[in-house]
């Protein structure tokens, strides 16, 4: 089967085909670390990740690539409203940020290049520009001269009337066109800065991504994702600098993830409804937000609220349950099969129709559960591991999943329930089975349900 992406520089489906036999070059624009990510920003993190699995599955070699940016305005300004080094306030939030999509199931990329580490490049790219005429130097700024590139907004479709609205930029008296684009601004003697022909300053945000997708994947490469949102200004200029720099295609795929909202509004702190990753984590398993977030198709826009998730734990319920019988019932270690099953393999391929690829593992486990029988439940939750690995779900093993609580939740731990079980069963042998019931009872007021089997009682914690 063949993978279908929807090319953003074109507006159609296409067949991806590497540029290289057998080898993919993925970037994706990452996070500026001057706070917490939000649900906003785990969104393209997630729905790369899928691609990258799935590239995988595929390519021999893949290079995924995922920046970091740790020099801007907001950085800058974050450490002087709040007295913490810049160094300090990079360091903390990248921590984080690497932790928090760890939690929700995300790889790591191959190569995480960082702005700052850069920066000679950044100038050598600023230095063609001016050589070539597509850039010229102005009251301590360079700025890219839009005019010089005839092609300008071909990535976002938009005239030129809708590129200087869009653009939201001051129109400042030493620019030549109210397009032009910062590449290189001076910087004061508080503010971050280097030494560069043109004075101490530091980069604008558009060059920094062209300079690091340069160094490591090359002048041309497969695919560049991002959000929406990114389309315009930061994807556009980052095309025409790059192909004017360089003098060769830019990108081959552009795939972008759709907006957000919660609870049909648009996230922000003024409305109080700014969810942060680490909060969220605090309220659901990392499986059961990443399950959520892919439950709509990545292009689209998405809506994060309680119903969504409860919806996708519940479904993570009944798979893990599935797993779990066949490996406890028929003593079975379940391994994921080799092969994705057809139904999701076909989904995925299709522009990573992830909710059609649940769908196919709901009908997996429909068929699995109907017939109850060994043979049918064994092979079904070896297919929904399969499935898992590329969605990046079911992962845990199953009695950790329903021993799942919230950080900071305070509810019984697991000595105390595992003592409940023993007094229970103490109480059984004494043939006091009031007692045992109230116990039982005490338990599942508490949210922890027990099973007792032939292999003794198991118990799950239950949402």
């Amino acid at each position: 089967m063949a993978l279908v992406l929807h090319n953003g520089a074109t507006g159609k489906r296409e067949e991806f085909v590497p540029l290289r036999h057998d080898s993919v070059g993925m970037y994706v624009c990452g996070p500026t670390v001057y706070d917490f990510a939000h649900i906003g920003n785990a969104r393209p993190v997630i729905v790369f990740d899928v691609l990258y699995r799935l590239l995988k599955r595929r390519y021999a070699t893949v290079h995924y690539v995922r920046n970091i940016t740790d020099i801007d305005d907001k950085i800058n300004a974050r450490a002087k409203a709040s007295g913490e080094p810049i160094l300090a306030i990079t360091a903390r939030t990248t921590a984080a940020f690497h932790e928090d999509m760890a939690a929700l199931g995300a790889l790591p990329p191959d190569a995480e290049p960082r702005a700052t580490s850069h920066i000679p490049q950044m100038i050598a790219m600023i230095e063609r520009l001016i050589e070539r005429g597509f850039a010229y130097v102005a009251a301590g700024h360079v700025l890219f001269n839009v005019p010089a590139k005839a092609d300008y907004g071909k990535l976002s479709n938009r005239s030129r009337d809708e590129l200087i609205a869009g653009a939201r930029i001051d129109v400042a008296p030493y620019k030549r066109d109210a397009a032009d684009f910062t590449l290189w601004k001076p910087s004061d003697a508080e503010t971050p800065g280097w030494d560069s022909p043109w004075g101490r300053g530091r980069p604008g945000w558009h060059i920094e991504c062209s300079a690091m997708s340069l160094a490591q994947l090359g002048k041309t490469f497969d695919i560049h994702g991002g959000g929406r949102d990114l389309v315009f200004p930061h994807h556009e200029n980052e095309v025409a600098q790059s192909e004017a720099a360089n003098g060769a295609p830019f990108v081959r795929y552009w795939v972008h993830n759709g907006f957000l909202t919660v609870n049909g509004e648009k996230m922000s702190k003024s409305l109080g409804n700014f969810i942060i990753v680490r909060d969220a984590l605090k309220q659901a398993p990392g499986e059961a937000l990443r399950l959520n977030m892919l439950s709509t198709h990545y292009r689209a826009p998405m809506d994060w609220n309680d119903d969504g998730i409860a919806r996708a734990r519940l479904a993570l319920d009944r798979w893990y349950g599935l797993i779990e019988k066949a490996e406890v019932h028929w003593g079975r270690s379940i391994t994921p099969d080799t092969h994705l099953p057809a139904g999701v393999e076909a989904a995925l391929d299709d522009d990573l129709n992830t909710p059609q690829a649940i769908a196919e593992m709901h009908q997996i486990a429909n068929a699995a559960f109907q017939c109850g029988t060994e043979d049918a439940l064994v092979p079904a939750a070896a297919a929904l591991k399969a499935a898992g690995l590329v969605l990046g779900i079911l992962q845990d093993e199953a009695h950790h999943w329903f021993r799942w609580q919230p950080r900071g939740a305070d509810g019984l731990d697991e000595a105390a329930i595992e003592a409940a079980i023993e007094a229970r069963k103490a109480a059984r042998k004494a043939k006091d089975f009031a007692q045992a019931d109230r116990i039982r009872d005490d338990l599942v007021a508490r949210g922890i349900v027990l099973e007792d089997g032939p292999a003794g009682t198991k118990w799950k914690r239950v949402s």
